[in-house]
């Protein structure tokens, strides 16, 4: 009892922390606004969930093309960023203060982000535009999935629906005899839950056991994966779930100490380990994001945007990982002929060769 104590107190004294800091910053910048208004700089409020790779990668897209777009923060435009390092209290308290501040326009990075603002901004003016959201529709923020242009008149934005079926495809390429896939997801990520549907439905074509087994935070991601591997999981997979993204790590770990490989639809490090991963570009998709924001503030009306899926495809292979496996694993040389990164010996090779390969990899 001691211990669960002393870290509930940490957890509260976290949350308080960031919610204080957030608050500090949000009223700073609420008097920058009233400041330097009159100057014609725009004010933008940026919010994501938690510090990964991957949506660091979006948020430094979205800025970079505000940037190449001619909005160049500290010159012709000022970007509060706020993190509510992976706490969804936090993220919603961050939330209500941005919109509370006059921002010119609210930018999120995260279902989890575009939820919080898009709840706290119901029947607000302020222009909302969203990116690295798995499946607008099912976040529950009024998107409509028969069509496009059905969406609140201030919400826009792109969503990024990860292949999911190409992914277990690949790995019973790799594993003709997969009969057994472990998924930790926590409940509680709507877009976590549209991937664990899709993948359900792709395993019950492949006759594929999904097993799965629920997280409340990334503490709890560890027991989850060994509970995966006791029940029979012949590999591992993480799906787009940032609670687990975040323990990716402890994954990796698990699947070492079981011999069995770990498989994604998001790509983080190269050599972190997975065997392959099979997803998106986050920075290229941070990059659309800052683009759509870019055509917002020069007066395009959102009402006659349509909310569109993009997903340039980012395909990552480990030869590396293959060693120790209890199964006979196999990468074909299709495989590699596919992949944008391959990650041997050797070292990491990024064959990237700008956006032909990504509609290459994006059609195979």
């Amino acid at each position: 009892m001691g211990l669960q104590m002393r870290f509930v107190i940490k957890r509260l004294l976290l949350g308080v922390l960031l919610i204080a800091s957030a608050s500090a910053a949000l009223l700073l910048s609420d008097l920058g606004l009233r400041t330097s208004g009159s100057k014609g700089i725009i004010h933008i409020g940026q919010l994501q969930h938690a510090s990964t790779m991957l949506l660091d990668e979006g948020t430094r897209g979205s800025i970079d093309a505000l940037a190449s777009n001619g909005f160049v923060e500290g010159k012709t435009i000022v970007i509060d960023q706020f993190n509510a390092h992976g706490d969804i209290s936090v993220g919603n308290s961050i939330a209500k203060e941005m919109v509370n501040a006059r921002y010119d326009l609210l930018l999120t990075m995260s279902t989890l982000s575009l939820q919080a603002v898009a709840n706290a901004n119901r029947g607000r003016k302020t222009v909302h535009v969203f990116g690295l959201v798995a499946d607008p529709v099912v976040a529950g923020v009024g998107i409509s999935r028969s069509n496009p242009l059905d969406h609140p008149r201030n919400l826009v934005g792109i969503g990024s629906l990860l292949p999911v079926g190409d992914a277990f495809k690949i790995a019973r390429q790799m594993f003709p005899g997969l009969t057994r896939v472990g998924v930790a997801w926590n409940p509680a990520e709507a877009n976590s839950r549209a991937f664990v549907e899709k993948a359900r439905e792709v395993c019950r074509t492949l006759k594929i056991e999904l097993l799965e087994a629920n997280v409340e935070n990334s503490n709890s991601v560890l027991e989850a994966e060994d509970s995966l591997v006791a029940r029979g999981a012949e590999a591992l997979w993480i799906g787009g779930d940032v609670t687990v993204s975040v323990a990716a790590d402890s994954v990796v770990s698990v699947g070492r100490r079981a011999h069995i490989p770990v498989f994604s639809i998001t790509p983080g490090k190269p050599d972190r380990g997975t065997l392959f991963d099979y997803g998106a570009d986050f920075y290229q998709i941070g990059i659309k994001t800052g683009e759509l924001a870019a055509k917002i503030l020069r007066g395009a009306d959102p009402v006659q945007i349509p909310i569109m899926n993009e997903v340039p495809i980012s395909f990552v292979v480990n030869t590396t990982a293959l060693e120790h496996l209890n199964n006979s694993w196999h990468i074909s040389d299709d495989i590699l002929r596919r992949a944008n990164i391959v990650v041997n010996h050797e070292g990491i090779h990024d064959r990237t060769v700008g956006a032909m390969n990504t509609k290459a990899a994006a059609t195979n």
